[in-house]
């Protein structure tokens, strides 16, 4: 099992890529805490593990609270005697995310809150707990949008993912001789309520397809299977990485400079 004895912290965990990626880790032998704003949908993932023999616990869990995040590190830490993964993937991508002159303020705020401020109180409570386990792995949900933009207007969310990208970046060279990794999961469009609230009308979903050389939006399993890679040993020599799992959307659209 590629996590054996692992203890794993994946946010978002109450459906999509963090319900999927909770449940493999669980069945690569990792003890899992599923954590959520949603209480119902963490517990009804941490329940479903359990039930198939596997080890897993549900927080609720405000990733934009500096205290409930402290707090979210220190329960794994307390109850499981260490943090050897963390995967910040709770983002959220508002309906009203527009361009410059449509984005509220509210709306950039809150995405920032939950997308940037999240991760990085993550990675500031998670670090300490990894370096006294020492060593670990850091998974961080950016985008495909992160490193070429988006067809259809979504400032905030795309910005977000900008910061989220260039974060990680810089704490996998400060952190590299730590034996602590750091990565970015960059998905492309994806068949998840997320992306298909936002891409409300079938205009928009073919307007995003038609970037993706594969034809089709990618499926949260597939993120997972991505993450369990960047989650285990057989990534060993990856950090700092750009990690595009996007049907080959961006080899299309980026050329080198």
């Amino acid at each position: 099992m590629k996590l054996q004895w692992k203890v794993a912290i994946v946010t978002g965990a109450a459906s999509g890529i963090g319900a999927d990626s909770a449940r493999l880790f669980a069945s690569e032998g990792a003890t899992v805490l599923c954590v959520d704003r949603d209480h119902h949908g963490a517990n009804a993932v941490a329940n479903e593990i359990t039930a198939a023999g596997g080890r897993a616990k549900a927080l609720t869990v405000d990733v934009s609270s500096e205290a409930e995040v402290r707090s979210m590190v220190d329960t794994t830490v307390e109850e499981f005697g260490r943090l050897d993964v963390l995967f910040n993937n709770a983002g959220v991508m508002l309906p009203s995310d527009g361009d410059a002159e449509e984005t509220d303020e509210a709306v950039w705020d809150q995405t920032f809150a939950i997308n940037v401020k999240g991760v990085w109180l993550g990675c500031k409570y998670g670090i300490p707990a990894m370096r006294d386990t020492g060593g670990g792995s850091i998974i961080n949900t950016a985008s495909f949008v992160a490193v070429v933009g988006a067809a259809t207007a979504q400032l905030a969310y795309t910005a977000s993912k900008g910061a989220v990208l260039s974060m990680t970046k810089e704490l996998a060279v400060i952190h590299a001789r730590e034996n602590i990794r750091v990565n970015a999961l960059c998905p492309g469009p994806l068949e998840t309520k997320l992306l298909m609230d936002f891409l409300d009308t079938e205009e928009k979903k073919q307007r995003r397809l038609v970037h993706v050389p594969m034809g089709r939006f990618g499926q949260s399993e597939e993120m997972a299977k991505s993450a369990l890679f960047l989650a285990s040993d057989d990534s060993s020599y990856t950090t700092g990485s750009t990690f595009l799992v996007d049907g080959g959307l961006t080899s299309a659209y980026v050329t080198p400079e």
